[in-house]
């Protein structure tokens, strides 16, 4: 036997010994904790990434609210740099910059009134400080209690209402998407039965979220649909039930009975379920956005606000005047055509991608890279 076949036999003969050893108590002590560092380790990565997905998502609000922020930052920064003393002058010249970001006129007042408030409260005689009571003040107002996403962790019923053509069908393809990732079982409702395209982009995003949908013919009443998907999520369980809706704001009376109608066969015909209206607008429009949200609200209750398309709009300022004249939160923003480009609102975000000033890349960089460090 040579040298090289006498190494190899001793090689095989260990490895044979390793693979018929017993598992010992001290052996399986080992595979355990190596168990364990492998679900440690798992559920770091699984942290680290769903971090880095929110980074990437702030980071692209940044970049889209831009033509808002740069119009904010010129105005603010020749406010702040022009100004001295906090008299007459400093307010209105601030109201008109609010006014100009598309805040409206009520909601710059209630601003305007309460940082002449906490001024006189906390004694403040300089200029300098009012921008970050500023940004306080902004995010206190738009601030959405953890509370408002309750509907997501039980039968809910979800009625998505809006005018054509504000990314209605497509917030419906990504919630669907959103929540299947999260575990939930997801139907669609094609509830908007007016329009043919309207049944076949919803049928595109169901096949694309990987979610059933439920659908008839163009034309079918909106309110079978919604009773044909209520009756099959009750009997497959399902957990969400995502229901297009018409857009026919021109005819409020029909709009209002045909809204009822679904309500009333949601909570007849499913009584266990939390019946959600989310109503979508396009952030590019600015005060006629605020105006659809208005004009919907008479015709019925309004459980929140998806706010799409405020990638690269300069009206980005209008969340705040929805939300604080219909004193109905915004639950949920669209920045992107990408299925993860619908994400929850985030008003700290929010407030800091609209007035930052700062350098986009090195700053969401730096937001991720601490949080990867909180998880090492």
């Amino acid at each position: 036997m040579g040298l090289f076949d006498w190494k190899k036999n001793k090689k095989e003969s260990k490895e044979e010994l390793e693979e018929n050893a017993v598992l010992t108590p001290d052996n399986a002590e080992v595979s355990a904790d190596g168990k364990n560092e492998q679900d440690a380790k798992a559920e770091k990565d699984e942290k680290k990434a769903k971090h880095a997905e929110e980074g990437g998502f702030f980071k692209r609000l940044v970049n889209g609210m831009t033509k808002t922020r740069d119009q904010l930052a010129e105005g603010l920064n020749r406010i702040f740099h022009g100004h001295t003393e906090l008299d007459d002058d400093f307010y209105d010249e601030l109201e008109e910059v609010l006014i100009m970001a598309d805040l409206g006129l009520e909601t710059t007042d209630k601003i305007i009134a309460d940082l002449k408030a906490r001024v006189k409260e906390y004694k403040i005689r300089e200029v300098e400080p009012c921008r970050e009571l500023l940004n306080n003040i902004i995010r206190d107002q738009m601030m959405v209690d953890d509370s408002a996403y309750d509907f997501e962790d039980r039968k809910t019923v979800m009625l998505i209402i809006g005018v054509n053509g504000v990314g209605k069908t497509t917030s419906i393809g990504k919630l669907a998407a959103q929540y299947k990732k999260r575990g939930k079982k997801v139907l669609m409702a094609a509830g908007d039965t007016f329009r043919a395209a309207a049944i076949d982009q919803l049928k595109t995003w169901a096949d694309r979220a990987g979610v059933d949908i439920i659908a008839h013919q163009e034309g079918s009443d909106p309110a079978a649909v919604v009773y044909d998907a209520v009756q099959a999520a009750k009997a497959r369980g399902t957990d969400i039930l995502l229901c297009d809706t018409a857009g026919r704001l021109h005819n409020k009376k029909n709009l209002m009975d045909e809204l009822a109608k679904m309500r009333r066969i949601i909570e007849k015909e499913y009584p266990e379920a939390h019946c959600e209206t989310l109503i979508v607008l396009d952030g590019s429009t600015g005060q006629n956005a605020l105006e659809q949200a208005r004009q919907f609200s008479e015709v019925t209750d309004l459980n929140g606000i998806i706010l799409t398309k405020l990638d690269g709009t300069a009206k980005g300022g209008i969340a705040i005047a929805i939300q604080a004249e219909l004193d109905v939160p915004v639950k949920y923003i669209g920045v992107g055509e990408k299925i993860d480009d619908l994400q929850r609102f985030d008003p700290t975000h929010y407030v800091e991608a609209l007035f930052a000033d700062f350098d986009v890349r090195s700053e969401v960089e730096m937001l991720i890279e601490e949080d990867n460090e909180t998880w090492q």
